[in-house]
C-alpha cells in the first residue's frame, strides 16, 4: 500500500496508521425512530419502467466538479447498470453493462450503451461514479466484474477509468467509445482481501467495487471510495476503502470504516458534504449481517468534521433509511445527492418466503422492479437525520 502524502492545505496529517470507524453490534443495538427513518410502500403502478425490455438498478448522475449534475441541452445526464430483462433476475448481474440515460421535466430517455461492446478489461461493467472534466471529457470510473473473453463467468473486481469525450453531434448525446479503459485500482491484498474468486454470486463473494468519486472541499483533492473487504477470522467483513489521487495514479490509503463482525457486505460507498460535515453513506442487504436478519436491508450512514474522520454513526445506529417492514426488499442502491434528494431501484416486491429472489425465475422474474424508484429526501441535522416524502412521487414526473 502506498502512503499519502502530507496534506498542508489542512493541516491534517497522514492517515497510514489510523484505525477506521468501526460499525458495531453496539451500534446496531440503539433504537430508532422508524417513522422517521423508513420509506413508504411503493404504488409499483407510479413508477413506469425507465427501458420496456431492460432491468435498470444502480443508478448515478455525472457530477461536475463541484458535485452539481451535469446538464446538457437542459437535460440531466446519468448512467445505471441495465441487462436483457429475461430469465431470473439475480442473473442481470452476469450482463451488466453501463447506460446512459437522460433525464427532464418529461421524465427518462435512453441514450444508449455507454461503452462499445467489448471495450470493458471485464466481462461484466458493475456500479461506479462519473465525473465531467473542464475539457469537456468525463471519467467514468467503474467496476470491472469478470475477464475480457471469459468461457463463464468470475468474480474478480478491479477499479477502471475511462476518459470519453461527451459528444453532442447530430442532435444526440453520446460518449465518444474510442475512449480508453485502463485499471486504476485493485486490491492489495494486505489491508484488503483480493477480489478474485472465481465461484459465487451476489452476496457471496468478497468486494472491491463500486468506486464513489469525491473531491474533498477542504484540500481540492480527489479521492474515490471503493467497496471492499477486509479480513474476520476464517471469513471476511465489508469495509470502505479510501484512495487519493497522486500525480502518477491513485494511491490506496487505510479504511475510513470496517463493519467489525456484523457485515460482510457494504456497497456504494459515497460522501454528501452538509453544512461543513461530511457524511458518510453505503447500503447494504438484510442477508449480509451476522446473523441474516439481524438488521434491515436499507441505506446507513457515519458523520465526521473531516474527510478522515472521527466518524460518528447517524441516529446512533448508523440506519439512515431503510424499506417498510411489509416490504422488506423493495428498493435498494441508495444514492444520496448533494442536494439531498435519494435515488435507488425497484427491488423485488413481497411474495411469500423469507427472500424473494430464491423464488424461481419466473415468480422471482414477476417480483422483480428494475426500474428506477421512486425519489425520496433527506433532512440532516448533525447526527440525526430524516426521510422526506416529497409530494410529487415519481422523479421523472
Amino acid at each position: 500500500m502506498a502512503p499519502w502524502g502530507r496534506r498542508t492545505a489542512t493541516g491534517r496529517g497522514d492517515r497510514v496508521n489510523g484505525e477506521p470507524a468501526r460499525w458495531t453490534r453496539r451500534h446496531l443495538a440503539v433504537p430508532y425512530d422508524g417513522a422517521a427513518a423508513t420509506a413508504p410502500v411503493v404504488d409499483r403502478t407510479a413508477a413506469p419502467r425507465v427501458l420496456p425490455h431492460d432491468d435498470v438498478w444502480d443508478l448515478w448522475p455525472i457530477q461536475e466538479e463541484d458535485g452539481s449534475t451535469s446538464v446538457v441541452r437542459g437535460r440531466e445526464l446519468w448512467m445505471a447498470l441495465s441487462a436483457p430483462a429475461v430469465g431470473h433476475p439475480e442473473e442481470r448481474h452476469d450482463h451488466a453493462r453501463l447506460r446512459l440515460l437522460a433525464r427532464g421535466g418529461d421524465g427518462w430517455t435512453d441514450l444508449g450503451h455507454a461503452f462499445a461492446d467489448g471495450a470493458s478489461p471485464g466481462s461484466r461493467e458493475w456500479s461506479g461514479s462519473a465525473v465531467r472534466r473542464p475539457d469537456g471529457t468525463v471519467s467514468v470510473f467503474y467496476t470491472a466484474a469478470g475477464r475480457r473473453g471469459e468461457a463463464r463467468p468470475t468474480f474478480v473486481q478491479t477499479v477502471v477509468e475511462a476518459r470519453a469525450r461527451l459528444l453532442t453531434d447530430g442532435g444526440r448525446i453520446r460518449l465518444d467509445r474510442a475512449a480508453e479503459h485502463r485499471e486504476v485500482l485493485r486490491s492489495d491484498g494486505v489491508t484488503y482481501l483480493p477480489a478474485d474468486e472465481i465461484e459465487g454470486g451476489p452476496g457471496r463473494i468478497r468486494a472491491f467495487r463500486d468506486p464513489g468519486w469525491f473531491r474533498d472541499p477542504a484540500d481540492g483533492r480527489e479521492y474515490l471510495l471503493v467497496a471492499a473487504s477486509v479480513g474476520a477470522g476464517d471469513g471476511y467483513m465489508g469495509a470502505v476503502a479510501l484512495a487519493a489521487a497522486e500525480p502518477g495514479g491513485w494511491s490506496l490509503g487505510p479504511p475510513l470504516l470496517v463493519a467489525d463482525g456484523v457485515n460482510h457486505e457494504i456497497e456504494r460507498p459515497h460522501i454528501v458534504v452538509h453544512d461543513g460535515s461530511y457524511y458518510l453513506f453505503f447500503c447494504t442487504q438484510r442477508q449480509a449481517f451476522h446473523p441474516p436478519g439481524s438488521a434491515p436491508t436499507g441505506l446507513y450512514g457515519f458523520v465526521a468534521p473531516s474527510l478522515t474522520g472521527p466518524y460518528t454513526a447517524l441516529n446512533g445506529s448508523g440506519l439512515v433509511l431503510r424499506n417498510p417492514v411489509e416490504e422488506p426488499d423493495q428498493a435498494y442502491a441508495w444514492l444520496v445527492l448533494p442536494d439531498l434528494r435519494v435515488v435507488s431501484f425497484l427491488n423485488y416486491r413481497s411474495i411469500g418466503g423469507p427472500y424473494p429472489w430464491q423464488a424461481g425465475p419466473a415468480e422471482a422474474r414477476a417480483a422483480f422492479g428494475g426500474t428506477i424508484a421512486p425519489v425520496l429526501g433527506l433532512t440532516l441535522r448533525g447526527a440525526a437525520t430524516s426521510v422526506v416524502v416529497p409530494t410529487s412521487a415519481w422523479a421523472g414526473r
